[in-house]
């Protein structure tokens, strides 16, 4: 999950890499560090553990100058948070410098080998063999021996790599964790996302796995594993630094719920043609192609998990086809029923989900066909996929996944048509009834959050909780899942979703005098076995606030607060009833004097399994 910068060029390093890590704070936090060569006989570095901010007091104390240099910001796998376990790592004689994302897997074994050799090791990490590995390689050329020491890792890794022996060098490799290379005015940056560098340059080259970057003396060559030079397409970051700013909010959180309208009508309407027909560029499944297909399944994690509840939900309702949803940690270990008459959908908003990116490769090594939901363009998901449906939801930094919650399931609802429409499933007048009733949604979004104030009153009251509860039925037990989540991972309140008719056979346990209940009633079919699921909490002493469609008079009899929603049809109420909950946990949290957008021990992109 950590973050990566590097430098090489005329600028003093430091100031790049600490500019660039705020940018990727979202990535980790635990810690934070520089490596910086100058021509000295040792690398200069310092680290502190906490925010960057610690580390960028350090520098002002102890200025480093260099411009050449590799930084780090932490989230912690391999050992504590501490000052020791903090990168740069460093061999024992200070002149080579290591930053790594990942995990390398089988550190164990080859820190027992160099122990024994007479290496000392100062940390608990997996990183610090890296560096001593390299060391022990090191026979006066820097590259050959980062290549020796990667050939021995098993795991997932980006690694950036200095040397004080080596003041115009920089080395760089990718393995199964996300790096790019920037490309400026005679300067060079690696990091692990774009943000991190978009304000010096808009020109990325995208690595693949096993690749190297190499530079010396002011040109870069990018390697394969063999070290063939490869010919890569420079691309062209098409968003700058504003869009990954927050815009004049308090939080990154509350400009992502903000900016949900847009990124429903951008991720709808740039593919829609002058007759009102989706076409999905990038996902080349025919009728044919469909017809051949006997299983699907949807996999991710987390919050896009929640997402690809809703997918099944949209693609059996209106493709008539059945569709499985697992969680990809779990998914590969299930043995599931995989061979080239099966789709999988893969969701992940960063592209970069270990555990989703292992799901896809047993599927592809089965024969299967593989669909990929990102909000990242050139991310190792959409280049590993037969298929691929971006999100145009723009940078999310808040580790609270909002805005691309809601563009993956406008995402599903749209491959769901496309689907149905290629299947003969739907008719054209319902094809176009649904598109329209889509486009509708970002304006019922803004109307929803224009009423936020009472929504400010309702976490108010919850603040002090120590559990809470969401409930709902059908589609909104999805809905309540997501919202349980996000409450739980910002506000710090253990928060569980029931599905409401399975209260009676245990959970009810759990309600008690004045226990925060939370009851999503979106879905006409079903109100009237909410509501009566709503009076046995409430007979039990729970405070339940509903969220409810408007005009929904009934609710309002059995509640103790509620919040109404604009009205939609029922397959599309997710994407309405999720956003006053999302709302929630923000205030809540704030209300309990939280870090909103950097939650305790999590970080946004998961790029260990």
């Amino acid at each position: 999950m950590c973050g990566i910068v590097g430098y090489i060029g005329n600028k003093q390093a430091v100031n790049v890499i600490c500019d660039g890590l705020e940018k990727l704070e979202y990535r980790g936090y635990d810690s934070a560090g520089v490596a910086v060569v100058n021509g000295d006989s040792k690398v200069n570095w310092a680290k502190k553990q906490g925010r960057l901010s610690g580390l960028e007091a350090v520098l002002e104390q102890s200025p480093i100058e260099g411009t050449v240099g590799i930084g780090h910001t932490r989230w912690a796998t391999h050992g504590a948070p501490s000052d020791i376990n903090s990168h740069p790592h460093l061999n024992m004689s200070e002149t080579i410098a290591v930053v790594h994302n990942g995990i390398i897997e089988n550190y164990m074994e080859i820190r027992e080998r160099l122990t024994a050799e007479g290496y000392v090791f100062k940390s608990e990490t997996d990183t610090e063999v890296a560096v001593h590995l390299i060391d022990k390689y090191y026979e006066g050329d820097l590259l050959q021996a980062v290549y020796k020491a990667v050939a021995e890792f098993r795991g997932a890794y980006a690694l950036g790599v200095v040397s004080s022996n080596h003041p115009g060098e920089l080395v760089a490799v990718r393995k199964e964790s996300p790096l790019i290379v920037g490309v400026g005015e005679g300067e060079y940056f690696i990091a692990s996302d774009v943000p991190a560098i978009l304000k010096y340059t808009r020109n990325v080259y995208y690595l693949e796995n096993d690749e190297v970057v190499y530079v010396k003396d002011g040109k870069i060559q990018i390697l394969d594993a063999e070290q063939n030079v490869v010919d890569k397409e420079l691309k062209v970051v098409e968003w700058d630094i504003e869009a990954a700013s927050k815009g004049g909010y308090d939080h990154f959180m509350m400009k992502e719920i903000y900016d949900q309208p847009q990124a429903i009508r951008d991720t709808l309407l740039r593919r829609l043609d002058e007759n009102r027909m989706i076409r999905l560029d990038d996902i080349k499944l025919t009728k044919e192609d469909l017809d051949g297909i006997q299983k699907m399944y949807i996999v991710a994690c987390g919050t896009a998990y929640h997402a690809g509840l809703v997918g099944k939900y949209a693609i059996e309702k209106l493709a008539k086809v059945p569709v499985e949803v697992d969680i990809a940690s779990e998914f590969r270990y299930s043995d599931p029923f995989i061979d080239e008459h099966t789709l999988l959908i893969v969701v992940s908003q960063s592209g970069e989900t270990a555990d989703t990116l292992a799901a896809m490769k047993l599927a592809k090594s089965k024969g299967a066909r593989v669909l990929a939901i990102t909000n990242v363009v050139g991310s190792s998901v959409a280049r590993e996929a037969h298929d691929v449906f971006y999100t145009w939801a723009g940078p999310e930094v808040a580790v609270a996944s909002t805005k691309a919650y809601t563009a993956q399931m406008i995402a599903f609802y749209m491959i769901a048509l496309d689907f149905a429409f290629k299947k003969g499933t739907i008719t054209l007048e319902r094809y176009h009834e649904l598109v329209n009733n889509i486009e509708a949604l970002a304006p019922l979004v803004e109307e929803i959050l224009a009423d936020k104030a009472q929504i400010e009153k309702m976490a108010e009251d919850m603040k002090d909780a120590q559990n809470a509860f969401y409930l709902g039925r059908g589609v909104d037990f999805t809905t309540a899942r997501e919202a349980a989540l996000k409450l739980k991972e910002i506000s710090y309140i253990y928060t569980e979703a029931f599905a409401a008719g399975e209260l009676k056979h245990g959970p009810i346990a759990l309600i008690d005098q004045g226990t925060p209940v939370l009851s999503i009633v979106t879905q006409d079919a079903l109100q009237e076995k909410m509501i009566s699921n709503i009076k046995e909490v409430k007979a039990r002493g729970a405070f339940v606030i509903a969220i409810a469609k408007k005009g929904d008079t009934e609710i309002a009899k059995v509640a103790d607060d509620l919040f109404y929603i604009p009205e939609a049809e029922d397959l599309l109420m997710p994407v309405l009833a999720v956003i006053p909950t999302q709302l929630i946990s923000y205030y809540v949290s704030i209300a309990r004097g939280n870090d909103v957008d950097k939650p305790r021990n999590l970080a946004k992109s998961v790029t260990v399994e």
